[in-house]
């Protein structure tokens, strides 16, 4: 198991690395001048070319990507061009809004999804299955950022019962979470639908029913066990999606997140915001992965016998 851990982690290298040199690519082949935005059209030549060597913007592209990696990994995304304010300090301050919203609208699209895809999945066939996946076909088609503007028109506008903008109180976290949480429980319910579906018609759930269990044990101890294996895997991609799609709520919300620090660096070609953020946010979704890969390695017993019996045979290759 430990070899296992140690994989998946040597394996979020790369994929960081990769992130961050995707980003710079884009960067540099962007429209778009940061230090002309930042002195403006009556800069001279010399004020201009000093602000380009200061922020390494003449250096190669090997230089300011290696030089980003060395920084990012002692914690130093250095400082935004807009403001000159320390991008770490930034991060952390903003990430706590990201972080609630995303995983409040994971946890919630889990508990709603998951039931609903056992209710549908135990009513096949009937108006009870049609309708959920109905709503569920509807809710992940639906734009996320129409459904934001929906639920803003009517219970902001219309209704009045909660703040159209800001997290000043508990009522303007409600439509962030909910907005982004409706196309990821449309996701859960029909993943858990279709895995309960196809677990239910495996020869030792008909073994089980033979011996005169009960439908609720056959459902609960048996099928749900493996069903929800796979849902547990697209847990993490979901909260990855979710850290990516606050962006949209943040801005449509007026929630001072990662969103909408890194929408500000795009806008203003503030390249260490856009590097830092993608990286920080990139990061966080691998340590997210990594840990529900962890999880995942202890609730399949396939993992756990696969490395097992590597650990055997190289026991015995070494006893022979």
């Amino acid at each position: 198991m430990i070899k296992y851990i140690l994989k998946r982690i040597l394996m979020m290298i790369p994929i960081v690395m990769g992130i961050s040199l995707i980003v710079l690519t884009f960067i540099r082949l962007a429209p778009g001048d940061p230090v002309q935005l930042k002195l403006g059209s009556d800069a001279t030549e010399e004020e201009y070319e000093e602000l380009r060597e200061k922020w390494g913007l003449n250096d190669p592209f090997y230089v300011r990507y290696f030089r980003f990696l060395g920084n990012a990994v002692r914690g130093d995304f250095g400082r935004s061009y807009q403001n000159n304010r320390l991008i770490s300090d930034e991060l952390l301050q903003r990430f706590r809004y990201t972080a609630v919203i995303a995983l409040l609208s994971t946890c919630l699209a889990i508990l709603v999804g998951v039931p609903l895809g056992i209710y549908a999945a135990t009513h096949q066939y009937t108006w009870k299955d049609n309708a959920a996946i109905a709503v569920s076909l509807t809710a992940i088609s639906m734009p996320s950022f129409w459904f934001a503007l929906l639920m803003v028109s009517l219970f902001s506008i219309r209704l009045g019962i909660l703040p159209p903008a800001g997290v000043e109180s508990w009522k303007g976290w409600i439509m962030p979470i909910f907005s982004l949480a409706l196309g990821y429980t449309a996701l859960i319910t029909r993943m858990m639908r279709s895995n309960l579906l196809e677990v239910i018609g495996m020869d030792y759930i008909t073994t089980a029913r033979a011996k005169g269990q009960t439908e609720f044990v056959v459902l609960y101890r048996h099928a749900l066990k493996n069903a929800i294996i796979p849902v547990v895997m697209v847990v993490a991609s979901v909260f990855s999606m979710a850290l990516g799609g606050s962006m949209i709520s943040e801005i449509i919300y007026s929630v001072p997140g990662l969103g909408s620090y890194m929408l500000g660096g795009l806008t203003g070609r503030d390249y260490p915001v856009i590097q830092s953020c993608s990286f920080f946010m990139s990061l966080i979704s691998s340590i997210v992965i990594l840990l529900v890969d962890i999880a995942f390695a202890f609730i399949d017993p396939r993992i756990r016998s696969q490395y097992t019996r590597k650990r055997k045979k190289t026991e015995v290759g070494r006893a022979a």
